[in-house]
């Protein structure tokens, strides 16, 4: 008897779940994922020229000076901003734009501009 019910059709139901989320992306948290990721690209480029100059004790990240030497600059370094633009890009995955943001803001005044100006001024 229960082979019976289980083989029959599926039974209907007509309770629609409500829509989380939105299909489109969010602009601003195209810009803020795009800002951010540049945010990385350069702070990358920078970290490393600023190594080049000035030896591994110019990064002031204990984690990304300890990646550097244990790997080599380049490998540590990217390893550092691969895994950063990843957990950037979960953020942005589970929608806190705001967040990302807010990051892409603080990389670009903490750790790009002082690095600029270290190097090119």
């Amino acid at each position: 008897m229960a082979a019976e019910v289980l083989a029959g059709s599926a039974p209907q139901c007509s309770i629609r779940l409500p829509k989380v989320g939105n299909d489109e992306p969010s602009r601003f948290g195209v810009m803020a994922l795009s800002a951010f990721l540049l945010a990385q690209c350069l702070d990358g480029i920078c970290t490393y020229l600023g190594v080049l100059a000035f030896g591994i004790g110019a990064e002031a990240n204990p984690l990304v000076a300890g990646l550097m030497s244990y790997l080599g600059h380049a490998p540590g370094l990217v390893s550092a901003k691969v895994a950063a633009a990843g957990l950037g890009v979960c953020l942005y995955v589970h929608g806190v734009h705001g967040v990302v943001a807010m990051l892409a803001t603080l990389y670009f005044t903490a750790a790009i501009a002082p690095w600029t100006l270290l190097l090119f001024f």
